[in-house]
């Protein structure tokens, strides 16, 4: 289909119509939040309020009982927050931790992309939540939708002498790329309402269409690949020269999201186009979503990603688009080293003698275990008022710009409530899962609640077998929407019915290579057994350097 066919009126998918007169994304949110008759809104809201940076959720696990009392779904929402490159002070912790308590779950959740988001926050409390959010200088605009979402960067500060100055770059792209509608602050904040015969705001970007898709962009500093850079829509690789920071190459079309038995849609790593110089870095942005904006595919949602814009136009195409738009040429791609991808836990000095101390929370949710109190030291900590907290690709948290005269009284807080580096196994450490059952409509298995034992079950056969020092990248989803990233591991589960996943292995330990279908449906059993026959293989014939990833990819694939 061409593209002109592809933006005809009549070829556009429901959700296109639903943005372009939504009027500037207010369309009736305000009248279906506020209507106390209904815990869900209806199907127009259900896509604007993701734009809000919220997704329209149920417990999945209470239908059932809910039918049998002739009630309505427990319906309730999700908020995600957008923090770019995930950091906020010791003093909004402290706010957002009591506003999770008082009008959602009680539990923060650390999400793949370096943000937060609350669960379980029924309609009524939405706006108190919102509201909450702007007391603290936070907002979730912007966090979901098909717009650009939550910037990731690097988070180590020993990454590189620049780090500070490649951070900056997740808030001027978050910024620059930032819908320019007031309907956040109408219909959450009680702003002024735009009157109903003006349009809405002008937006050089998105105008009244937005994009056809989600849109990601990660920010990586060799030698860490923490947030998967080929993962993104603009993945973005620092390089810098001794201690100066010259600028980015640039990968496009990184998306993991497909659907299980359609073969047109599937996992695509990223493809490097070039080098550009930090201070053109945010227009690339800017004009690589709005090329994408313009030759994206709004028929089809399932085709509509980035990813599928470059494989069905040509990389060649869309760089010279892009390179048009930008009135220069992209620079060769310059040389770079991925080594690791997992975090640095426990204390790290930098080079301007500042503590920083990385956190372990499992799957990214902040609450107290009994040997294990992750919820207490994170609000003891933040009282002392004594540091920055950031949080991590990998669903961890960073406490940041420690002084040295305060280091005792933060290890004094992290040893009475459990907290140390060396309680979990190194597979453990890098294990990701995405929220999936009980609220994620999405999900057709288990996912963050089953990652731990699922790892317990991989941690006792690398025992078995002598492995016990070798991490071994696990992630697990529910669908195949990709969310916590497990094409790239070297165990990649991916939910297809409750308990049976699709099998991938082969992904490489840096998240360079995607791993490869090895068994299309299997339960746990199944899983184990074959894990365990291929870590007897790894222990036997690896060489002394060699990843398990790369072992199974050769052993398997090659």
């Amino acid at each position: 289909m061409s593209q002109d066919e592809l933006n005809k009126p009549e070829n556009l998918s429901p959700v296109e119509k639903m943005k372009t007169e939504s009027r500037g994304l207010r369309s009736n949110m305000t009248e279906q939040m506020s209507n106390s008759l209904t815990g869900n809104i209806d199907e127009t809201a259900t896509q604007i309020v993701k734009f809000h940076g919220s997704y329209a959720q149920d417990d999945r696990s209470r239908r059932e009982e809910r039918e049998r009392k002739k009630l309505e779904w427990a319906y309730s929402f999700m908020i995600r927050l957008r923090i770019p490159g995930g950091d906020i002070t010791a003093k909004q912790w402290l706010g957002l931790q009591e506003s999770c308590d008082t009008r959602a779950s009680g539990i923060i959740k650390i999400t793949t992309r370096q943000t937060i988001q609350f669960h379980g926050v029924v309609k009524a409390r939405m706006k108190p939540t919102m509201k909450d959010f702007d007391d603290l200088g936070l907002d979730a605009i912007a966090a979901c939708g098909d717009v650009n979402r939550n910037v990731m960067a690097g988070a180590n500060p020993l990454l590189a002498p620049y780090q500070a100055e490649v951070h900056e770059y997740a808030d001027k792209i978050s910024e620059a790329l930032l819908p320019k509608t007031g309907a956040f602050k109408e219909v959450w904040l009680d702003g002024e309402k735009l009157p109903q015969d003006k349009p809405a705001e002008e937006d050089p970007l998105y105008q009244d269409r937005y994009l056809p898709r989600k849109f990601k962009i990660g920010i990586v500093i060799p030698p860490h690949n923490e947030n998967d850079v080929f993962s993104q829509d603009i993945g973005l690789i620092a390089i810098g020269n001794g201690e100066t920071f010259e600028g980015f190459n640039v990968a496009i079309g990184g998306g993991f999201g497909c659907t299980h038995g359609n073969e047109k849609t599937y996992p695509r790593l990223g493809t490097i186009i070039g080098f550009v110089p930090k201070d053109k870095a945010v227009e690339t942005c800017w004009q690589i979503a709005a090329v994408q904006r313009d030759y994206g595919n709004r028929e089809d949602r399932k085709q509509a990603r980035l990813k599928y814009t470059l494989d069905r136009l040509g990389v060649d195409f869309f760089k010279g688009e892009l390179e048009n738009r930008l009135g220069f040429k992209l620079e060769e791609a310059k040389p770079y080293e991925f080594t690791h991808r997992g975090d640095a836990f426990g204390w790290l000095q930098d080079h301007l003698g500042k503590w920083h101390y990385t956190m372990f929370v499992e799957t990214g949710l902040v609450k107290d275990l009994p040997d294990y109190e992750v919820k207490s030291a994170l609000k003891e900590i933040a009282e002392l008022d004594c540091c920055g907290y950031r949080f991590t690709g990998n669903q961890n948290i960073m406490l940041i710009n420690i002084d040295e005269s305060d280091k005792p009284k933060i290890e004094e807080i992290l040893n009475k409530s459990g907290i140390s580096t060396d309680k979990q196994s190194k597979t453990r450490q890098e294990a990701i899962a995405c929220v999936a059952l009980p609220t994620c409509p999405l999900a057709l298995a288990e996912a963050q609640r089953y990652l731990p034992e699922f790892v317990s079950k991989i941690e006792a056969l690398q025992d078995k077998h002598g492995l016990s020092d070798k991490p071994i990248t696990t992630r697990i989803t529910g669908c195949p929407n990709g969310c916590g990233r497990p094409y790239v591991a070297e165990i990649g589960l991916i939910g297809k019915a409750p308990g049976k996943y699709v099998l991938r292995l082969g992904g490489d330990y840096i998240g360079e290579r995607l791993n490869t279908v090895y068994r299309e449906e299997a339960d746990e059993t199944e899983i184990l057994q074959i894990v365990d026959e291929l870590f007897a293989k790894y222990a036997n014939d690896a060489k002394d350097d060699e990843s398990f990833g790369d072992f199974t990819q050769k052993l398997l694939f090659a």
